[in-house]
C-alpha cells in the first residue's frame, strides 16, 4: 500500500484530524507498515507492545484459547481501529491476547515515542487518545465479565434473540457456519452442536441447512430475563 495511500487513508480517521497534510505525510513516512495475508499471526499472546497499530485495510480479531482449547473471538476490528492504545503505555505492557489478520490487511504501526510526539503538537490527538482508551477499557470489561457468566444455552439463546431482533423473523438465515459461531460465543463446536441438539430436543428451536426456527420464543426470552449480565 503506497505511502501517499496510508497518508489519505489516515487524514479521514479522528485520531489524525487535527494534524495538517504535510505533518501527516511526514510522520507516515516515520511509521512502520505492514501487511498480512489472513490467518497470520500480528501480535501473540504475552508479545510486548511497543506501537500503536492502525489498520488502515483490512480486518483483524483479538482471539484467546481456553484451557478446554475453545477459542474466543473477543472483538474483531475493521479499517480505522487502533489496537495498542491500552497497553502502549502500560507498565506491563504484554498483549494478553494474540491478535489475528481475518483477511487480507494492512496494519500502521505508530511508535511509543511518535505517540508522545504527536500529543505534543496536538491537544485533540491526546483528547481522543484519552477518551478511546477509557472507553475502550469499559467495553472489553464489561464483554469479558459478561461472557464468563453465562451458561452455554444463555449463550445460544442470546444469539439468537439478538437475531431474531435484527432480522424480525423467527426464521433466522445464519450467515456464520457453525465454527465461525462457536468462536463467536467463546465455546468449542462439539459443545454448540450439544446445545442446540438439546434445544431441539426440548422443542425450543429447530434448524435445518443454513436457518434457525425459534419454536417457543418465550423460553428464549426468559432464559434471557433471567440473566442480569445480557444487555442489548
Amino acid at each position: 500500500m503506497p505511502i501517499g495511500r496510508i497518508a489519505d487513508t489516515l487524514k479521514d480517521m479522528p485520531m489524525f484530524r487535527s494534524f495538517r497534510d504535510e505533518e501527516l505525510f511526514s510522520m507516515v513516512r516515520a511509521m512502520k507498515i505492514r501487511e498480512f495475508v489472513k490467518g497470520q499471526v500480528i501480535h501473540l499472546q504475552g508479545e510486548p507492545c511497543t506501537s500503536m497499530d492502525v489498520v488502515a485495510e483490512g480486518k483483524v480479531s483479538v482471539e484467546s484459547i481456553g484451557a478446554d482449547g475453545s477459542l474466543l473471538r473477543v472483538a474483531t476490528f475493521g479499517p480505522g481501529s487502533v489496537l495498542g492504545m491500552n497497553l502502549i503505555f502500560a507498565s506491563k505492557n504484554s498483549f494478553p491476547m494474540t491478535v489475528v489478520a481475518d483477511s487480507r490487511s494492512t496494519i500502521v504501526s505508530i511508535p511509543r515515542d511518535m505517540v508522545l510526539d504527536m500529543g505534543k503538537v496536538s491537544f485533540s490527538f491526546t483528547e481522543w487518545l484519552l477518551m478511546e482508551i477509557s472507553d475502550r477499557t469499559l467495553l472489553l470489561t464489561d464483554k469479558l465479565g459478561s461472557i464468563s457468566m453465562k451458561t452455554i444455552r444463555q449463550k445460544v439463546l442470546e444469539y439468537l434473540y439478538g437475531e431474531y431482533l435484527r432480522q424480525k423473523s423467527l426464521s433466522i438465515m445464519m450467515d456464520l457456519t457453525k465454527k465461525e459461531l462457536a468462536e463467536r460465543l467463546g465455546i468449542n463446536r462439539t459443545s454448540l452442536s450439544r446445545e442446540m441438539d438439546r434445544l431441539r430436543k426440548d422443542r425450543v428451536i429447530d434448524f435445518y441447512r443454513n436457518s434457525i426456527t425459534i419454536l417457543d420464543l418465550e423460553a428464549v426470552t426468559g432464559s434471557i430475563d433471567g440473566n442480569p449480565q445480557i444487555r442489548y
